[in-house]
C-alpha cells in the first residue's frame, strides 16, 4: 500500500473516531433537553440534622488557605453537628497559616482541627483517607482550597442523603474569575459543557456520573462500600465514583446549586491541570473499564461510562490529524474538485458544528449572559487543539505506567480583573513542550499557505484556528514565566528600596 493510501486511511479512521464524540455531544444535548424539567427533589428530609464533617484538602495553598478556612467556618449549620478538618500536606508557610487560623476559629467555638501529614503518600486521596479515619460525621463534604462554598450549601445537599440509596450529592462548579482574561473565559465555557450539560444529562437520564473532586457531599458508608479513597490513579474522584455506583449507590447532581471557584490564570497551570485529569482518566480505563463492562449496569450506563473514559484518546488522534493536514492538502489537490467533501466536510461536521452547538447550549443554560461568550467559541476550539500535545504526553505517560506526582493547580486568590498574580508564589510546570507547540503552529501555518496555493478555501478557517491554537498555547506558556520573573524582580527592587536606609539616615548615623 502506498504512503498516499495509508495517509488517507488513517485520516478517515481518525475522522470516524472523532465523529463518535461529536455525536455524543448531540446525545448529551438531547438528554439535557429531554430531562431539563426533571429537577431532583429529596425523597424525604431529616427531622433532626445529622453530623457533617467538612474536609479541606490543602497542599501549598499560601495565597488562599486562610480564605478557604474562613468560608468553611461561616457555613450555616448547627455548630454542635459540624466538624471541619483542615487536611494539610503542605511543605511551606501554608501549614503555619493554617495553624494560626485554626486556633483563631477554635477560640470562636468552631469545631475545627488541623491534620498535617509529612509524607503526602497517595496525595489528595491519601489525605482524604486519613481524615476519614477520625471523621465524626455520618456525611462528608469536600471543598478544595479555591472554592467558596455558599453559606447554605450543606442544608441544600444533606437532605438528599436522607435516602439511604443516595451515596453522593454534587453541586455545580461556578467560576469566580471567568471574566479575568480570554483564557479564563475559555476555561469557564469548557467546564460549563461538563457541569451544566453533561452532568445534568447523565444524572437525570439514569446514567453514571462522577464526583468532580470537590463541592460535593458523600455518605461515609458509601465511600467505604466503594472501596475507599485510593491513590493509584490521578483521578481519585472519578475512580471512587464508578466503584461506588457499581456497588449500588445512586448519585444526585444539583445543577442549580452553584459553588464558585477560581480558574487558573496561568497557561502552564491550566495545562498541568488538564494533564492530571487526562492521565487520571487514562489510568482509570486500565483499572475499571473492563469491570464496568462486565458489571450488571444497564447498557446506557456502560456505554456512557466507556465514552466518558475513552474520550481522552481523542487528543492523540488530534495530534496525528494535525500532522496529516499538510500531506492531505497536497494529496487532494485543487484538480480533484469536489473531493474535499470526503475530508473537509466531515472535519467541519465532527469537529466544529458539534463543539460550537454544545458549548453555546451550555452558555444559554448556565444562567450567565450568554451572548458576550459567543466570540470566545472560536478561541475555545483553538485552545482545545492547542493543548492536544500536552494531553497526549499525559496519555503516553499513563500507557507506559509511568508514576508521576499529583501536581496540584496553583491558586493565587485572583477574583477580579484588577487582581495581580505575576509576582505571587507557585509556578506552573513549563518544560520543553511549548517549543514543540509553536513548531506545530508554524506547521499549520505552512499547511494554510499550501491550501491557499491550491485553492482549498474551505480548509482555511480550520487551519487558521489550528494555527492560532498551537501558537497561543505555546507562546503564552513561554511568555508568562518570563513576565513573572520580570514582575518578581520589580517587586524585589521595590522591597529593597523600602528596607534600605535613606542617605540622610546613614549620614545621621
Amino acid at each position: 500500500m502506498s504512503l498516499e493510501k495509508i495517509s488517507i486511511a488513517v485520516y478517515v479512521a481518525i475522522i470516524l473516531f472523532l465523529s463518535i464524540f461529536g455525536l455524543h455531544r448531540y446525545l448529551m444535548m438531547y438528554l439535557f433537553a429531554r430531562h431539563k424539567k426533571d429537577v431532583p427533589r429529596p425523597a424525604r428530609r431529616f427531622e433532626e440534622l445529622p453530623r457533617i464533617t467538612v474536609q479541606l484538602p490543602f497542599y501549598n495553598e499560601l495565597h488562599v488557605a486562610e480564605r478557604a478556612i474562613e468560608w468553611a467556618c461561616r457555613l450555616e449549620y448547627p455548630r454542635d453537628r459540624l466538624e471541619i478538618q483542615v487536611l494539610d500536606d503542605s511543605t511551606d508557610e501554608t501549614t503555619e497559616i493554617c495553624r494560626r487560623k485554626v486556633l483563631e476559629e477554635q477560640l470562636q467555638g468552631i469545631d475545627i482541627d488541623l491534620l498535617h501529614r509529612e509524607d503526602r503518600s497517595e496525595f489528595k486521596a491519601g489525605a482524604l483517607k486519613e481524615g476519614l479515619k477520625v471523621a465524626q460525621g455520618e456525611f462528608v463534604a469536600i471543598f478544595d482550597a479555591d472554592f467558596l462554598p455558599p453559606p447554605g450549601i450543606l442544608h441544600e445537599m444533606v437532605h438528599y442523603l436522607a435516602d439511604p440509596e443516595v451515596g453522593m450529592v454534587q453541586s455545580r462548579w461556578g467560576h469566580e474569575n471567568r471574566e479575568y482574561s480570554a483564557l479564563t473565559e475559555v476555561q469557564a465555557i469548557f467546564l460549563d459543557g461538563h457541569v451544566v450539560i453533561e452532568q445534568t444529562a447523565r444524572n437525570r437520564s439514569g446514567r453514571f456520573f462522577n464526583f468532580d473532586g470537590t463541592a460535593g457531599m458523600w455518605r461515609k458508608s458509601a465511600i467505604e462500600a466503594g472501596g475507599g479513597w485510593q491513590g493509584d490513579t490521578l483521578g481519585e474522584d472519578v475512580d471512587l465514583s464508578f466503584r461506588t455506583q457499581l456497588a449500588g449507590y445512586r448519585f444526585v447532581f444539583l445543577k442549580d446549586l452553584v459553588c464558585p471557584a477560581e480558574l487558573p490564570v496561568d497557561m502552564n497551570s491550566f495545562k498541568s491541570q488538564q494533564r492530571r485529569w487526562v492521565k487520571g482518566h487514562c489510568q482509570i480505563v486500565r483499572k475499571l473499564l473492563a469491570r464496568i463492562l462486565r458489571s450488571h449496569a444497564t447498557f446506557a450506563q456502560k456505554s456512557e461510562a466507556a465514552i466518558q473514559l475513552l474520550r481522552v484518546f481523542s487528543y492523540p488522534c488530534v495530534v496525528v490529524l494535525m500532522l496529516l493536514m499538510l500531506p492531505m492538502i497536497r494529496i487532494e489537490g485543487a484538480e480533484r474538485g469536489w473531493a474535499w467533501l470526503w475530508f473537509d466536510l466531515p472535519v467541519f461536521l465532527a469537529s466544529t458544528t458539534s463543539v460550537l452547538s454544545f458549548y453555546l447550549y451550555s452558555q444559554r443554560e448556565s444562567g450567565v449572559p450568554w451572548k458576550p461568550r459567543v466570540p470566545y467559541l472560536p478561541l475555545l476550539i483553538s485552545v482545545g487543539v492547542g493543548i492536544s500535545l500536552s494531553n497526549t504526553q499525559a496519555i503516553l505517560s499513563a500507557l507506559a505506567k509511568k508514576k508521576t506526582e499529583f501536581i496540584r493547580t496553583p491558586k493565587y486568590g485572583v477574583r477580579a480583573r484588577a487582581d495581580r498574580w505575576l509576582h505571587k508564589r507557585y509556578d506552573g510546570v513549563v518544560g520543553l513542550l511549548p517549543a514543540l507547540e509553536i513548531a506545530f503552529g508554524i506547521y499549520q501555518a505552512a499547511a494554510m499557505i499550501e491550501a491557499i496555493r491550491l485553492g482549498r478555501w474551505l480548509s482555511l478557517p480550520f487551519l487558521f484556528l489550528f494555527t492560532l491554537g498551537f501558537l497561543y498555547v505555546g507562546i503564552l506558556s513561554i511568555a508568562q514565566p518570563v513576565m513573572r520573573r520580570l514582575e518578581r524582580r520589580k517587586v524585589e527592587e521595590v522591597e529593597a528600596l523600602v528596607e534600605a536606609p535613606s542617605r540622610d539616615e546613614v549620614a545621621l548615623g
